[in-house]
């Protein structure tokens, strides 16, 4: 250890004793040994299968990382380290120097601040890109990761940064499954439904809609004084019957009497009879709002089991803990029924009912005591605004919930002033006229994400075959579905000026031209439209006093919607700006739309309005077509309820409520619901305005004008457009950029590369006996090249070209006229004639191939079929 290299071993193990094991306890080594005497009889109870091993994996056992206690602790290892280095340039001072005096202040901060800069840099690091480089590892599992960006894309984007939970992505690469099952320790904590398929399962949770972490602060917003609070507690626990520790030793334990842990130290123990009571009393104490017992109290307390969880009774008040309210049915001496908060440890071992009026299968002897708020307390506000999701598939709510944070929408209110780097925006949105409960009470309208359409089930034209939809031209054109992508550039000269020349943004003075984007200032206009290639800004020289216009990139083009001025330099002239630019995005063939329901797919044409499909009724058009093959296998059910809902909402001109499981909460016995299924509820709302009660229509064809054979099912439903666009994913390529090396095309849509052609392509085309088409993709069009060779020696590399008078005269001009350049001649350096050279076509990565192994001391003799003898050698054996 440094600075003990001086010290007896005494001092050394005092020192490793406090500032290592169980630094929780502090300075308490009483503590200390009385938790290492229980966690060697938890040791031996485990051997002695009395009791079963603790699961990491659950979130019972875990609590949160918070960003002020990461930054805190890494600011603190970085102090210690600055501290460090500059405690060796002392050292190193002192020894050079005999005259250096520890008292001269302005000596001892010239080495102090050295080293200041790296603690800032490495706390901005930290905040910017997420790293926290540090030897120590800071106890974490991982260095990198520990910031994500605060996406607007859309709301429900941005609060979902703000409830998610991530395990680590030291996980991600295990192979084991275990970290990412769904455990019953995490009901009512972590959202069953809101986690991400793929690499991220189960390991990116999003923590529901009522659960929050105890932090330092209190409901009132005052600082917790912890000291206070376990020094009232234990006089709390002292008086309902527990038996303090200190100043005597308990050597007993379970059965006879468990221990008590107030935040991770031994304090007590209570005998097994009596332990009920004063948990009850605990929670009592926590009703009232007693000081001793604040609200996020958890109160854990494991009964004696044989095989269970070691028994005791664990108290926790430390933040970072998951907890949740729930109803105490334990009646009060003002006779309400309070809420308490509670966490994921105590949960395993409390009696919660769910409010459908069951008792779950419990026994008599173990009545219930807490009661759920409501069923939807179980998902995150995300999956809390899909409408009737308890009638879907589990996968489909899934996919809505990574579906719903790509949607375009209403990014922010403040849109006009924000310089987001990419925003998406809807330019008529509508509030889904089938909701749940969450929606209002989150107030979604502020940040509205689709438009009702009208959906028909039907197969029509063949364009919608596998998720394929048929979306209605004129309702595009009369404004459904259209946004816009704003895309932000931030100009900083400041920045990027060399040899300390300053540029600043300016407009010639001998440009006349009115009509260019550019104004006066050298920044473009606002509302100017710009197309590719065009200048939209320029830069002015301030040494050689050159204008250098700047050119917009990209292939579509874009209209100028904002500009801000970020600053100025200290001469007042303009260095810093954001430009802010708005392309139109109208939904064309390719792009993707999505419901509420997971169901995805993307638009296959825009159908003309009088070829749609009409009603019988009332002579509507359908906006959207879709397939009836995408609901048997896939069990949305829900998304057929919404539109009949949405049917009857609209007829009726209101707001219907689609909450998840309302059909299953009781109030005082009795549901809740009137009706056996909602069906039977909307069904008369429908009828009673002539349309028939299960939601279908009588359609005519557009094309034939005939009525169609069956009725169709036919209504509004809220459907969502995707950030997923054909003109940010297409990729076309006729000839372009080649690599320098292979010669071969480049990869990469924002180069103008071409896509891969690999090896399960190679193998496809091979196996339909097309090889002259692999030819054509892997040689014509690739890296095609005619290459010099010698049929003699067989060398691909020892081509090397004659130079006669004729071609040294043909470089010069005859009579102001260039001359033809005649063919070059080569000849074998090695054979040293060119008798046998022959010229063949091949790949040019080929060739390469043999360079590199040349540089091996590696020949690549080629056989030619017209290969010639060597000429027979001069020279004798």
């Amino acid at each position: 250890m440094e600075g003990f290299e001086k010290d007896d071993y005494e001092t050394v193990a005092e020192a490793v004793i406090k500032d290592h094991i169980l630094v929780h306890l502090q300075n308490d080594n009483h503590a200390k040994f009385n938790l290492l005497i229980f966690m060697l009889q938890k040791l031996y109870a485990l051997v002695d299968q009395t009791t079963s091993p603790d699961n990491p994996d659950a979130l019972q056992f875990q609590e949160a990382l918070l960003p002020g206690h990461l930054i805190t602790v890494f600011l603190k290892d970085r102090i210690q380290d600055w501290l460090q280095k500059s405690k060796r340039l002392i050292m190193e001072e002192i020894t050079k120097n005999k005259s250096f005096e520890l008292n001269n202040s302005l000596e001892i901060r010239k080495f102090l601040s050295k080293y200041t800069t790296s603690v800032g840099r490495a706390i901005e690091t930290l905040i910017k890109v997420g790293r926290a480089n540090s030897q120590s590892m800071l106890d974490l599992p991982q260095r990198e990761g520990m910031t994500i960006q605060a996406e607007r894309l859309n709301f429900h984007r941005y609060i979902s940064h703000f409830r998610s939970v991530h395990r680590g992505s030291s996980f991600a690469k295990m192979r084991t499954t275990t970290v990412r099952k769904l455990l019953p320790e995490s009901w009512g904590f972590l959202c069953p439904v809101h986690t991400p398929d793929g690499e991220p399962c189960g390991l990116l949770n999003h923590m529901t809609s009522i659960c929050r972490i105890s932090s330092c602060y209190n409901s009132e917003g005052a600082i917790k004084d912890f000291q206070k609070i376990k020094d009232k507690l234990l006089v709390e626990l002292v008086r309902g019957g527990m038996i303090p520790l200190l100043p005597k030793m308990e050597h007993t334990g379970p059965p006879e009497v468990l221990h008590v842990h107030l935040d991770g130290c031994i304090v007590g123990s209570i005998a097994s009879a009596k332990i009920e009571e004063v948990v009850n009393y605990l929670r009592r104490l926590k009703l009232l709002a007693h000081p001793a017992t604040p609200e996020d109290l958890e109160v854990g307390y494991v009964p004696l089991s044989l095989g269970g969880a070691y028994p005791g009774l664990y108290l926790f008040t430390s933040p970072a803990r998951f907890v949740r309210p729930v109803k105490n049915l334990v009646s009060l001496p003002d006779g309400e029924t309070r809420i308490e908060l509670i966490g994921p440890f105590e949960q395993a071992f409390m009696e919660i009912r769910c409010p459908d009026g069951g008792d779950g299968g419990r026994k008599k002897e173990f009545p219930a005591t807490h009661e759920e708020i409501h069923p939807t307390a179980i998902l995150s506000v995300v999956a809390n605004l899909t409408p009737w999701s308890d009638h879907n598939q589990s996968p489909r709510n899934m996919y809505q919930c990574q579906m719903a944070k790509q949607t375009m929408g209403f990014c922010g209110q403040a849109l006009k002033y924000r310089t987001d780097v990419k925003a998406f925006h809807l330019q008529t949105p509508q509030s889904p006229i089938v909701r749940t409960a969450t929606y209002k009470k989150y107030h979604m309208d502020e940040f509205p994400s689709g438009t009702n359409a009208i959906v028909a089930v039907l197969s029509y034209t063949g364009y919608d075959m596998e998720d394929a939809m048929i979306l209605n031209k004129s309702a595009v054109d009369r404004g459904m579905f259209r946004g816009d992508i704003f895309q932000t550039e931030c100009i900083d000269l400041s920045a990027k000026r060399t040899e300390n020349v300053p540029e600043i943004f300016a407009k010639s003075p001998l440009s006349r031209d009115t009509d260019n984007v550019i104004d006066s200032d050298g920044l473009p206009r606002v509302g100017e439209t710009v197309v590719p290639y065009e200048q939209y800004y320029s830069i002015y020289n301030t040494l050689t006093g050159a204008i250098r216009p700047v050119r917009l990139k990209g292939t579509e083009p874009a209209a100028i919607d904002y500009v801000a001025l970020n600053g100025t330099n200290s001469k007042g002239s303009l260095q810093k700006v954001n430009i802010r630019l708005r392309r139109k995005r109208n939904p064309i063939i390719g792009d993707k739309f999505s419901s509420r329901h997971g169901q995805k797919g993307v638009c296959s044409q825009l159908w003309p309005d009088i070829d749609m499909p009409f009603s019988a009724n009332t002579g509507m058009r359908p906006d959207l077509i879709i397939n009836p093959h995408a609901f048997p296998s896939r069990m949305t059910i829900a998304m057929l309820i919404e539109s009949i809902a949405a049917k009857a909402g609209s007829v009726h001109g209101k707001f219907i409520d689609a909450t998840p499981f309302a059909s299953s909460v009781k109030e005082d016995g009795e549901n809740r619901c009137k009706y056996d299924s909602i069906v039977d509820e909307l069904g008369p709302m429908l009828a009673s305005y002539g349309f028939n009660h299960h939601g279908t229509e009588v359609l005519y064809s557009g094309l034939f004008g005939t009525e169609l054979q069956f009725e169709i099912f036919i209504g509004p439903v809220y459907y969502q457009r995707l950030r997923h666009m054909v003109s940010d994913k297409f990729q076309v390529r006729t000839t372009g950029r080649i690599d320098q090396v292979t010669k071969q095309p480049i990869g990469g849509r924002k180069h103008g590369g071409g896509i891969r052609f690999g090896e399960m392509e190679r193998d496809a085309l091979l196996a339909h006996g097309a090889s002259y088409l692999l030819h054509d993709r892997l040689h014509t069009c690739s890296d095609y090249h005619v290459a010099d060779v010698c049929s003699l020696c067989g060398s691909l590399l020892s081509a090397t070209v004659i130079k006669s008078d004729t071609q040294k005269k043909s470089k010069r001009h005859l009579l102001g006229v260039n001359t033809v350049r005649p063919a070059k001649n080569f000849t074998c350096q090695a054979c040293q004639t060119n008798k046998g050279m022959e010229t063949v076509a091949m790949p040019y990565v080929f060739r390469y191939l043999a360079a590199e192994l040349a540089a091996m001391n590696i020949k690549l003799d080629l056989r030619l079929s017209n290969r010639r003898e060597a000429p027979p050698s001069n020279e004798s054996c």
